[in-house]
């Protein structure tokens, strides 16, 4: 930590020392510090008691933090360590997590910060307040990780992993199971490697089974660290995903599909789009019956009408022989075309100018002008206006094309988004705007039926 302490402890430049300083006992000079003590008062009265200075040390630091000013923050923070020794045992035990939460994160951008320095600090305030040793333990594993030093953060895990302080570990257990879940995630990725250099060898090789029998015993150790905590209501998608791999390679179908089913419908985890999009994956690599990829779905659609998985949603429903599904099927379109995110996806409009075509040639146009109706006062601007028309034949003439057909249906002749589109001469594309205008005349709302 020589580098931060000899930037925290520098003495004041000339410039600095213009000023009144306060000095601590450690050398360190905060040339702003009196200043901003003087200036906080209450009642007419200078605030100089022990915890009203801290306080402003506090304040201090997080505004710092705010800022980006990661050196000033570190010197307000270090006046701020007095807490430690606050006479109000609530400020001492609040002090411990305070302190790691804005010191672990000062010194993650401190530019003269490494990992050794990260590591001291983690060690010592993993012994400052028992209740903390987990969560700093943990914290502390992943930013060994964010820098590549995997046995180091799996050594940080395992210590942890074993950690006791009487009763308070009860308290404890889903931190606990955590660590272990992290831990897992690392064998995961050494098993992952494993199972890359597996594919590369000659089934009928020695080293082919050496290798199986290694890979089986990693993904025994993994199951073991994941199984506990995907027990646990919460959102646990890295260790669920990963775990579902592993069972499914070694095929265990029935193990992953309760896992994922678990995931997704007990009401005691939270609601979660992830959990429903994991178990449709693993339900379409199964060939699993088209009934229950749209429950999956569905339920998805309620969640993120928004989602790309909208489109096979569609397409299901699509071919589905139940009246109510095709009815669905084109709310599911019109409904993902609602968001911003949506609005330059081509599939999205072909299949909606597509299922329009099919839907008033079934002569379902009430289908049409229910979802029509609540959407009348805006999609205009929000899809078809001039601006849009042009701006979609210039980047993307397909684009524009397909929102031309729809537009011209829903809004008739007259619409400018339409009519821009019409005027276009585009050789590729001219037998198809042809088309697309007798079509318009046919399937248009505003004028059903008119030739």
């Amino acid at each position: 930590m020589s580098d931060l302490s000899e930037e925290l402890t520098r003495p004041g430049s000339d410039g600095d020392q213009v000023e009144t300083c306060v000095v601590s006992g450690a050398g360190m000079h905060f040339p702003w510090l009196r200043k901003h003590l003087d200036s906080v008062a209450a009642g007419g009265k200078k605030k100089k008691d022990f915890a009203q200075t801290t306080g402003a040390c506090l304040s201090l630091a997080q505004e710092a933090l705010l800022q980006q000013q990661w050196p000033r923050a570190a010197e307000f923070m270090y006046s701020y360590l007095q807490t430690l020794e606050d006479s109000d045992s609530s400020q001492r035990q609040a002090a411990p997590e305070i302190i790691w939460k804005l010191g672990s994160e000062i010194l993650f951008y401190h530019p003269k910060s490494n990992v050794e320095t990260f590591s001291a600090f983690a060690d010592q305030m993993k012994n400052i307040g028992v209740l903390n040793y987990l969560k700093i333990s943990l914290q502390h594993a992943l930013y060994l990780i964010h820098h590549g030093m995997l046995e180091d953060a799996n050594r940080t895990l395992s210590q942890a992993e074993t950690w006791r302080y009487g009763e308070k570990s009860s308290s404890q257990e889903i931190l606990i199971n955590l660590v272990q879940a992290y831990k897992g995630l690392l064998e995961y990725y050494s098993w992952s490697k494993k199972k890359m250099e597996l594919s590369q060898l000659d089934k009928d090789d020695y080293a082919y089974n050496t290798e199986a029998r290694n890979i089986l015993s990693h993904s025994w150790k993994t199951s073991v660290h994941f199984s506990a905590l995907i027990k646990t209501p919460g959102v646990w998608d890295p260790f669920v995903k990963s775990y579902v791999e592993m069972l499914e390679f070694y095929g265990d179908q029935d193990g992953a599909r309760k896992v994922l089913t678990n995931y997704a419908y007990d009401e005691k985890f939270p609601s979660n789009p992830n959990a429903h999009i994991y178990l449709y994956n693993f339900l379409k690599r199964a060939k699993a019956p088209r009934s229950e990829l749209l429950s999956v779905l569905k339920i998805l659609y309620q969640i993120v009408p928004s989602h790309k998985l909208m489109l096979e949603f569609h397409l299901l429903l699509r071919k589905s022989e139940k009246e109510e599904h095709r009815k669905l099927g084109l709310e599911v379109l019109f409904s993902l075309l609602d968001f911003a995110g949506c609005t330059k996806s081509v599939t999205a409009w072909r299949c909606l100018a597509s299922y329009l075509r099919q839907t008033l040639m079934a002569n379902h146009l009430g289908w049409v002008q229910e979802e029509w109706e609540s959407r009348r006062n805006w999609w205009p601007t929000f899809h078809f206006s001039y601006f849009w028309a042009k701006s979609d034949w210039k980047e993307d003439k397909d684009l524009a094309y397909e929102k031309a057909f729809v537009a011209g249906t829903l809004l008739g002749k007259g619409c400018k988004y339409f009519r821009y589109i019409l005027k276009q001469d585009h050789q590729d594309l001219r037998k198809k705007i042809k088309q697309m205008k007798k079509s318009v005349r046919r399937y248009s709302i505003v004028k059903p039926a008119v030739d």
